[in-house]
């Protein structure tokens, strides 16, 4: 731990991966690893189970990287894709069963040079990482894994990590037809990803396999660690929908979404004009990020017209992806406010998933329309007084810009 205080701030900027204060390694990662106790046994050096699929590319040691394939012992089927999937875990699994799901799954590590992305597919890896199904896979390890838990703020945790000798496909990977074809032609990067999100390929899938170097031109294609992949694919996806949604009419009346799961809390405001994304995250104080801040902090974020942000940020990112979504689903344009609060019943990060799913859900339920600022701070204030003054404050600066003048 360090004789010095780290601002509460730099915690919540850094999300535990940016190693902004300076230090080796992350308090937080460390004060949380103590206290996670893992519940996986395994009798020898062999892992047997199926892969939800869970695969992961690690970013330190680059050019040459450490892949990890989960796999949940003696687990296999339906039962087994519980351990890494995304729609089936919101509004369902609490924050300590995603916890539990993930320390009690092994995950088998390589390691492999970036241009190398033929070894993962000759030896079918790449293509068990983006089955639409479980796969079994047995791996055969050098030595037991270590009981813990790593967090991300982008990714789901990863439990325990045991180098292998051998990782073996035992299963045949199903794969949707669109993503085997993809895998065969030399297209760039970016028209694959929004081909084969327009095919309805899962955004989860999309990432693996733009990770796992299944996808672009075929002398350009490399192994992505999964958070830059994770990022790639939301930015690209939500350049290509913000090109439909700036040549639609706007939106004819204001509403306000909401919706809550694992600690956030999700407003969504949307108000006739041209396209606009202001982002605004309100971490309380004496959480497990802000630990001693005596009041909530407050992050910014916000883009133009043309999709340029102040600064990338993983949650910005998936939370516009889900925006832009609804906004070309119903062929509207509109300025966009979206809160995020964070209560200290977020006592561990579990990926960004969780903000792309809740602001989906949100949008889905139907929102509800308000006539007058006056009537969305008090249905804000019904739920948060604190976070409707927040709303109150940051309103009242863009009618000073002249952005909201028509509707104030």
């Amino acid at each position: 731990m360090p004789s010095f205080r780290i601002p509460a701030k730099l915690c919540v900027r850094c999300k535990t991966h940016r190693r902004l204060c300076g230090l080796p390694r992350c308090p937080i990662i460390e004060r949380f690893r103590a206290v996670v106790k893992s519940v996986v046994k395994i009798k020898d050096n062999r892992v047997e189970g199926s892969t939800p699929p869970s695969f992961v590319v690690g970013e330190y040691g680059y050019p040459k990287v450490s892949i990890y394939l989960g796999i949940p012992p003696e687990i296999r089927g339906y039962e087994a894709s519980l351990y890494d999937n995304p729609k089936e875990w919101w509004g369902r699994a609490s924050l300590l069963d995603i916890l539990k799901l993930r320390a009690s799954m092994i995950h088998a590590r390589l390691r492999v040079p970036i241009p190398k992305p033929e070894y993962l597919y000759e030896k079918e890896i790449s293509l068990a990482a983006i089955s639409e199904k479980p796969v079994d896979a047995e791996a055969k390890l050098k030595s037991l894994p270590k009981p813990r838990l790593s967090i991300k703020d982008m990714i789901p945790p990863i439990g325990p990590v045991a180098t292998t000798n051998s990782l073996k496909i035992v299963d045949n990977p199903k794969l949707h037809r669109k993503l085997e074809q993809i895998i065969w032609d030399d297209v760039k990067a970016q028209e694959a990803l929004w081909e084969l999100y327009n095919s309805g390929v899962s955004i989860y899938i999309i990432q693996r396999a733009l990770s796992a170097g299944l996808i672009g031109s075929k002398i350009r294609r490399r192994i992505v660690p999964t958070r830059w992949a994770i990022t790639a694919t939301d930015t690209t996806i939500s350049r290509y929908l913000l090109r439909e949604v700036n040549s639609c009419n706007e939106i004819t009346e204001s509403k306000i979404f909401f919706k809550s799961y694992l600690g956030n809390r999700f407003w969504i405001i949307m108000f006739p004009g041209p396209y606009r994304f202001d982002w605004i995250e309100i971490w309380h104080p004496v959480t497990v990020f802000t630990r001693e801040a005596s009041k909530p902090i407050i992050i910014y974020n916000y883009e133009n017209w043309r999709g340029k942000a102040r600064y990338l940020d993983g949650g910005y990112q998936a939370a516009r992806l889900s925006v832009l979504e609804y906004l070309s689903s119903i062929k509207r344009k509109a300025h966009v406010i979206v809160v995020r609060e964070i209560t200290p019943e977020y006592y561990a990060s579990v990926g960004n998933w969780h903000i792309r799913e809740t602001v989906r859900n949100a949008l889905a339920s139907g929102g509800r329309s308000f006539t007058s600022i006056d009537e969305l701070l008090s249905i804000i204030r019904h739920r948060s007084k604190y976070v409707a003054e927040i709303v109150h404050e940051h309103l009242d600066k863009l009618s000073k810009q002249r952005i909201l003048d028509e509707f104030i």
